[in-house]
């Protein structure tokens, strides 16, 4: 085991508690070991949550080692699941062999790939190191996770792969424009292996979801209160992602509003609203 991978033993769960679960994913099909990453908050500690909820095994990724472990140990004690942490800089160009090295002994069933960041701002003033490690984080890294997991997936003969990407992908975002192109490379990535995926058995899944109540949206926004609707709660877009996963959705926009504004909301005004929450 690698000096940056901590692993628990299983405890005794609580009966009680796991009978309340609703399932939202088959640990036959996806399991038993799934990898999330970004898992230490936000959206990724949630979906760690919910997949230990549903009696998967967890490999917890993601830099910070202490949160991982007080996770880890959290999901082991309530749901009796194995968690694995693994301390990795997914904008490090050597991520993907601290990962393979970490998870070769493991039977991964399901990825969730939720490697990304939001720096708003003018891209001419941007700087460029600065957006180079943003698409290492945001475009190769899930392409090394997917090119990694997937034969793996495919011998399996079932399993999943969950690309977490972003409403924007869809157009170019003002003010976000680096991040929103690489949210653009993560969907037609995904679309793609969907397809490609679909008859070896293994289900892809693009998530997209709008503004999610997070520690990020203080850093996204001078003033979250400009947003035109309440964030969607972490909890209710893992929920619906992982029922996504499991219908084998190609692309899901989590919450009927923001599906419907994405439809009918023409781009132009689309983009002026995201200019005038993300200029700074």
């Amino acid at each position: 085991m690698p000096d940056n991978t901590t692993a628990w033993r299983p405890q005794r769960g609580t009966q009680s508690r796991m009978n309340q679960i609703v399932e939202r994913i088959d640990k036959v099909k996806f399991g038993p070991w799934a990898i999330v990453t970004g898992a230490s908050s936000g959206i990724g500690k949630e979906f760690s949550r919910q997949l230990a909820a549903n009696g998967l095994n967890i490999v917890l990724v993601a830099r910070r080692l202490e949160l991982l472990k007080e996770l880890g140990q959290n999901l082991e004690k309530e749901f009796g699941v194995q968690c694995r942490a693994v301390q990795v800089d997914l904008s490090d160009e050597n991520f993907i062999g601290t990962i393979k090295e970490a998870t070769q002994d493991l039977d991964i069933g399901l990825v969730v790939s939720n490697a990304g960041t939001g720096n708003p701002g003018s891209f001419t003033k941007k700087n460029r190191d600065d957006l180079l490690m943003d698409v290492r984080l945001s475009v190769t890294a899930h392409l090394e996770l997917c090119h990694h997991f997937a034969p793996v997936l495919v011998k399996r003969g079932h399993g999943g792969i969950l690309l977490v990407g972003a409403m924007g992908a869809s157009h170019g975002v003002p003010y976000m424009a680096n991040s929103g192109a690489a949210k653009a490379y993560v969907s037609a990535l995904g679309q793609a292996l969907h397809f490609e995926l679909k008859d070896p058995g293994v289900h892809v899944t693009v998530l997209t979801p709008g503004f999610i109540d997070t520690p990020v949206i203080p850093k996204l926004l001078e003033d979250p209160g400009a947003l035109p609707m309440k964030p969607m709660s972490a909890a209710r877009c893992v929920t619906e992602g992982l029922e996504a996963l499991r219908a084998n959705r190609a692309v899901y926009i989590p919450g009927l509003l923001n599906r419907i504004m994405n439809r009918l909301v023409p781009l132009s005004i689309a983009q002026k609203m995201e200019a005038r929450m993300l200029k700074k």
